[in-house]
This record gives C-alpha cells, sequence and structure tokens, in this order.
C-alpha cells in the first residue's frame, strides 16, 4: 500500500523531472538556432550572392527547432500539470 509520503515524494520527483525537461528543451533549441545562425553568417560570408536561398533555409530549419522545442516545453507542462 502506498504512504501519503511516497505519493508525495513521486509528484515532486515528476515536477522536478518536468522542470528539469524544460530548461533542456530550452538550452538545446537556443543552441541549435545559434549554430544555425553562424553557420549561415560564414556561408554568406563564402558566397555573398546566395544570401536569399541561405536566409530562407535558415528560417525553416529555425522555426522547425522551435516547434520541436515547444512540443517539449507543452509535454513538460502537461506532466507537471496532469
Amino acid at each position: 500500500m502506498l504512504t501519503l509520503l511516497s505519493v508525495l515524494l513521486n509528484v515532486a520527483i515528476a515536477k522536478m523531472g518536468a522542470g528539469i525537461g524544460a530548461g533542456i528543451a530550452t538550452m538545446g533549441a537556443g543552441i541549435g538556432i545559434g549554430k544555425i545562425g553562424g553557420s549561415a553568417v560564414e556561408a554568406i560570408a563564402r558566397q555573398p550572392e546566395s544570401v536569399g536561398d541561405i536566409r530562407s533555409n535558415m528560417i525553416v530549419a529555425a522555426a522547425l527547432i522551435e516547434g520541436v522545442a515547444f512540443f517539449a516545453i507543452v509535454v513538460c507542462l502537461l506532466i507537471l500539470f496532469i
């Protein structure tokens, strides 16, 4: 039989895990978008005539990374509140 203390401990651990997961998702997205931006600037410096293509590909990749990070944060919040 589960005691009240063990139930409260499990809830506390789940909340801590959700917070850590949201933080890791946010840091991962920041690192990913930073690498995309840096690589895009290097590519534009090497081939200035292809600015439009590089910029559009960079925006699409950053949007995909942001979407995945947002999904991860929503999952962590659902774990936290449900």
